[in-house]
């Protein structure tokens, strides 16, 4: 079972408040994206709210006023349209602009992959702080999530989870931030050029510095920007398409396991077996056997 607690609160008339506390089912805890608490605010008056050391993920979005974000000791700007996604494990503070106090919606979550995902989130780029190009899309999935936890359907934790797993997704697509915006539809282009040639030649032997002779970009830059673009290596994309062709091969064809190796550009078939096993947890053999 799960527990919620909705309430309205005025704290020593500094904010007024609506949020939900919500304690998940100890399945959602374990085993999905979970909310803890969620609410939306308006600031009666400048205030700073301090936290450190939660078990838990916090976004919120300013739909209106400015302040500013203090997290891993860099000050951030606030303002309206503006988005927060930070690890409370770290220390962190926002205030509000006594000359333009805000509102706020937030939402505390929390789940086994979220660490990762966050992980993979800066590694990307990500920022603590961003403006998103939907705010409306922002906007509407707190409210879904404010009312399915408002709610009373047997399947809230489910539901939830799936609403979260949505949010997660819009701000992973938030998360690259190149650094000259002037040269992003050419970089863009140059990579799918890239893409291409490894999709039509993965049988082959491809080297990063054959790519970088090919394509005449700096192997390093090429490497970096590769994997901010498509969220992977280029040596970890190779892998996967030769795994994915070596995957049909083995299912929708006669041919035997060490023809299909050398056909995927893998070599020979101890490499071939021991690379496919590092993906599919099983070696080719077996891959055939269970389909």
């Amino acid at each position: 079972m799960n527990n919620v607690e909705l309430f309205t609160d005025s704290i020593a008339s500094v904010v007024n408040s609506n949020r939900i506390l919500y304690t998940a089912s100890s399945f959602a805890r374990s085993s999905l994206l979970h909310l803890q608490e969620i609410g939306e605010l308006e600031a009666k008056k400048g205030h700073t709210s301090s936290r450190l050391g939660l078990t838990s993920y916090l976004f919120f979005i300013v739909t209106d006023g400015s302040g500013v974000l203090l997290y891993q000791d860099k000050e951030y700007a606030l303002s309206s349209g503006s988005c927060v996604f930070v690890d409370c494990s770290f220390p962190y503070s926002h205030t509000t602009d006594p000359c333009n106090l805000w509102t706020l919606r937030w939402i505390h979550f929390y789940g086994p992959t979220v660490s990762s995902v966050y992980e993979k989130y800066k590694e990307r780029g990500g920022r603590p702080v961003f403006v998103p190009e939907d705010v409306e899309r922002i906007n509407t999935l707190w409210q879904t999530i404010f009312s399915t936890a408002a709610g009373t359907d047997y399947m809230r934790d489910m539901l939830i989870n799936q609403q979260l797993s949505e949010l997660m997704v819009y701000i992973m697509s938030e998360s690259w931030h190149p650094e000259n915006q002037e040269d992003l539809p050419k970089k863009k282009s140059l990579l799918v050029n890239v893409k291409s040639f490894i999709d039509f030649n993965y049988s082959n032997k491809i080297t990063l510095d054959e790519l970088s002779e090919q394509f005449f970009i700096n192997k390093y830059y090429l490497s970096k920007s590769f994997k901010d673009q498509f969220g992977q290596s280029i040596s970890s994309y190779i892998l996967s398409v030769r795994v994915t062709k070596a995957k049909q091969l083995l299912r929708f064809s006669e041919k035997n396991v060490e023809e299909i190796g050398y056909e995927c550009g893998f070599g020979a078939p101890h490499y071939f077996s021991q690379r496919f096993k590092e993906v599919e947890g099983v070696p080719p053999s077996k891959y055939r056997e269970q389909w």
